[in-house]
């Protein structure tokens, strides 16, 4: 009887003991990160049979068991990838906000600083310092393109820099995860009892892990986890790490990319299959908002390169050199900015024998009295095939095709996208090219040295004039008069005298094109041919530019001339005093240059900075919704999981309890037995 009662004391005091130390050990790792809440599972042993019946032989501790939710441990799991992910972006987006919004380093102020000196300029044309202060204005505006392009070249860098870290550590925590299944598959086989602490450890390995990217995980016979990423490529297989690594990509050696460690080698992946975590959050800020941004830049700073370029070029130096005459001691300067060119990227992946593929910018078309230019935001790829080639216009995957290079430039030119392409030879099946029309513009737009080196040659003047003759009697004036695309074609023969008889004008050139007001040109055929007068109505010399409305030389009639009245057109000789395309250049400021003929630069540029600042916003409000969401799913979590100090405290009591009443029946039993033992003395 004692003895029975001894035994079932002792199994008591184990169970209780059990139930102590559990205790302590959550009391202990209260702060430690991932720790599940432990609970002893006693049951009851098996019952002594007697004649009486069976008698209870006490109790035993049946396992530890930790406090956890696959359910819940997922949630979080999920939250805090998709909240990493957007803290990243969050993060990246704000400097380019910053940036682009500063008054400081912003586009804006020194646009205006510049277009100010041009109409300086074209008030006082002939003052040396207002040629110099707008070379000056010039430079300021190239150096902050530059500048601007610097800054978001340096977050390429840092970007490549961020994904090779991250994927470091994706193969630490792969690694450490790897070597975690292997312990928990020998502690399970050799015990039959789950290693709390091990899979607490690896539970917290995959939760940091889902911080870098969004993984999967699926659980093994043997308690070891295969942990997945995107689509389902393996990172760690059971005690075996897969692996990731950083590459350069095919399509842009510029440009890192995460690739998966296969038998065959590295294979690259592509970024869609990459989802949550920072990692996540890098390749879509460089995807959707640098490359949106750059390339924005760029064609900001090559749209007013080209356009600027094309109305100086109509214009007459100091010197009175223009397109139609240039003397020495100079030759004329028609560019006044330079700027770098598209750029094409063949695929490393190339067939051999490939040939490089060039991209030029078009010459920007006239419109609205100056010129605008149609390049977008866009990267384009073109690809080669048996059936020929396809350009894919990346940002909406618009596409134009061809059996070879200029069949696709003849498309391009009636859906203009601002650049033409070109190759030495046929491009072979199955080779890729990456074209990037003005990713690199802003870094290399600059003012041509020789306007640095010489400021008169800046060309303010108009290249012709238009003028009443001395010896009219009626009342009618002309325009000075304006030089367009094609104007030197125009007006061979100079000096015109046109001459106003019976309601018309004559005496164009034989072989001279007139429009009046837009209208389809007119062939002049004789001397005497007549184009009807009215007054007010612009008259266009038409050059050899085929653009519409018909651009040359137009000037303005307006009054009441009398028969015989004259209008004479020639060079602008002796101009210094002409800031009659210094005036045009001025224009450009707010004329619709960009954008498909709906923005200025500074409504583009302005449109830059409100799109990157929307963005900025609406991800700082997904940040903090997915923090409040990761908050709630870690809440649910430790409703379950985490340490309750005061519930522990209670447990404590509770076992305590329990320990003691065993040694009291212990101490009851042996008192017995000792009994027992005197009796049979």
């Amino acid at each position: 009887m004692g003895s029975g009662i001894i035994n079932t004391a002792v199994t008591g005091l184990h169970v209780a003991q059990y139930g102590l130390l559990t205790t302590e050990h959550n009391i202990a790792n209260v702060n430690t990160p991932g720790f599940s809440r432990q609970r002893s599972i006693q049951e009851s042993n098996a019952g002594l049979l007697t004649g009486a019946g069976y008698v209870g032989q006490g109790a035993n501790v049946a396992t530890v068991e930790r406090m956890y939710s696959r359910f819940l441990t997922e949630q979080v799991e999920r939250s805090q990838s998709s909240a990493s992910e957007l803290e990243t972006y969050y993060a990246q987006i704000s400097q380019i906000d910053d940036l682009l919004a500063d008054p400081g380093t912003g586009l804006s102020p020194a646009l205006q600083a510049f277009f100010a000196s041009v109409q300086d300029l074209a008030a006082n044309p002939s003052q040396l310092p207002n040629r110099q202060a707008m070379v000056s204005a010039a430079q300021s505006l190239s150096a902050r393109y530059q500048s601007l392009s610097d800054q978001l070249a340096e977050m390429y860098d840092g970007i490549n820099s961020g994904i090779t870290a991250a994927v470091a550590s994706v193969n630490s925590y792969g690694e450490q995860i790897a070597s975690l299944n292997g312990r928990i598959a020998v502690a399970e086989a050799s015990t039959g009892q789950p290693p709390n602490d091990l899979l607490d450890t690896r539970d917290q390995m995959v939760l940091e892990l889902n911080q870098l990217i969004r993984t999967r995980t699926t659980t093994n016979t043997d308690g070891s986890y295969n942990v997945f990423v995107g689509s389902g490529q393996q990172l760690v297989v059971g005690s075996q790490l897969v692996g990731m690594a950083t590459m350069a990509s095919s399509a842009d050696s510029s440009r890192l990319v995460v690739g998966l460690r296969t038998t065959a080698g590295v294979q690259e992946m592509p970024e869609s299959l990459i989802s949550g975590g920072s990692l996540s959050g890098l390749l879509a800020f460089r995807s959707e908002s640098l490359d949106r941004a750059s390339n924005d830049l760029g064609s900001n700073a090559a749209s007013l390169a080209l356009t600027f370029n094309a109305q100086h070029a109509l214009g007459q130096d100091f010197f009175g050199q223009s397109q139609l005459a240039s003397s020495p001691p100079t030759s004329f300067t028609p560019q006044f900015f330079s700027v770098s060119p598209p750029v094409v990227i063949g695929n490393t992946r190339n067939p051999p024998g490939s040939p490089l593929v060039s991209a030029a910018f078009v010459s920007p078309p006239p419109f609205n009295g100056n010129f605008y230019a149609d390049l977008g935001n866009s990267d384009y790829r073109l690809n080669a095939d048996g059936a020929g080639l396809t350009l894919t216009r990346l940002t909406d995957n618009k596409q134009w095709s061809g059996a070879d290079l200029a069949a696709v430039n003849a498309q391009l030119s009636s859906d203009p996208q601002g650049f033409e392409l070109a190759s030495p030879g046929a491009l072979v099946a199955g080779s890729s090219y990456l074209i990037q029309p003005t990713r690199g513009a802003a870094r290399g737009i600059a003012v041509n040295p020789a306007l640095i080196a010489d400021s008169r040659l800046i060309a303010a003047a108009g290249p012709l004039r238009a003028a009443v003759g001395t010896a009219n009697t009626g009342t009618a004036t002309i325009s000075s008069g304006q030089a367009g695309p094609g104007y030197q074609d125009a007006v061979a023969g100079l000096p015109i005298s046109l001459e106003y008889n019976a309601g018309e004008l004559r005496n164009f050139p034989v072989g001279a094109r007139v429009s009046i007001d837009g209208a389809a040109p007119v062939d002049i055929t004789a001397s005497d041919q007549g184009i009807a007068y009215s007054s007010g109505a612009t008259v266009t010399l038409v050059g050899s530019a085929s653009v519409s409305p018909p651009t040359g030389f137009s000037f303005v009639i307006t009054g009441l001339p009398n028969n015989g009245d004259r209008f004479t057109v020639e060079i602008n000789s002796g101009a210094t005093a002409d800031g009659r395309n210094a005036l045009t250049l001025a224009q450009l400021q707010t004329q619709h240059t960009m954008s498909g003929q709906t923005a200025s630069y500074q409504d583009a540029y302005a449109r830059l900075v409100s799109e990157t600042g929307n963005k900025t916003r609406q991800l700082q409000v997904s940040s903090d919704a997915q923090q409040n969401l990761l908050a709630q799913a870690q809440a649910s979590r430790d409703s379950l999981s985490a340490v309750n100090l005061d519930e522990e405290a209670a447990n404590l009591i509770r076992y305590q309890q329990a320990y003691q009443a065993s040694a009291k029946a212990f101490q009851i039993g042996a008192s017995l037995f000792d009994t027992i033992l005197e009796l049979a003395a």
